[in-house]
């Protein structure tokens, strides 16, 4: 959290696997979050992924995240719309922000021929109460072309779009 970099990110792998032991890497990324911020004197943070195999482990990781004193806790979207609705009621009672990780997305938005736009699931995850949605970038594993991927931004930011077809916006 060093040269102005405010927050990182848990991995959207590293959920619920058994050897992935989530309350030790919590602690870990917290320590460094507390030293940044004693250093720096600027707020930092650490988005803890809280995704799991069923939503009381879930609120259970949540609950130790807002204990260590996290600002933010992280899920995936392949933990299904109930559950990430669930998460978001849970974060506005807790005065927590929440972070959705576009993980399995593709499994929605690949196929040209049919399937479904990530501009409906960010507006989607939107109304269920996601506060921050990873929506790509144009580097790295989630890269994708610079004008598509500024259509995802602006159909998270903005309440009208016109018609912008480079940015896949019909």
């Amino acid at each position: 959290l060093k040269g102005g970099l405010d927050f990182l990110k848990d991995d959207e792998n590293i959920n619920s696997q058994p050897f992935m032991r989530w309350k030790e890497r919590y602690l870990y990324s917290m320590e460094g979050v507390n030293r940044a911020i004693a250093s720096s004197g600027e707020v930092k943070g650490h988005y803890l992924n809280v995704t799991a195999a069923t939503m009381e482990q879930m609120y259970e990781r949540a609950e130790f995240a807002k204990a260590l004193g996290s600002v933010i806790i992280m899920i995936d979207l392949v933990i299904g719309y109930t559950a990430i609705q669930t998460m978001a009621v849970w974060a506005r009672k807790n005065d927590m922000i929440l972070h959705l990780h576009r993980a399995g997305n593709s499994t929605y938005s690949r196929q040209k021929e049919h399937g479904m736009n990530f501009r409906v699931i960010c507006k989607w995850m939107r109304m269920a109460g996601v506060d921050h949605i990873h929506a790509g970038t144009v580097v790295g594993k989630l890269e994708g072309d610079p004008l598509m991927i500024r259509g995802f931004y602006n159909t998270l930011l903005m309440s009208h779009l016109d018609v912008n077809l480079p940015q896949g916006i019909f």
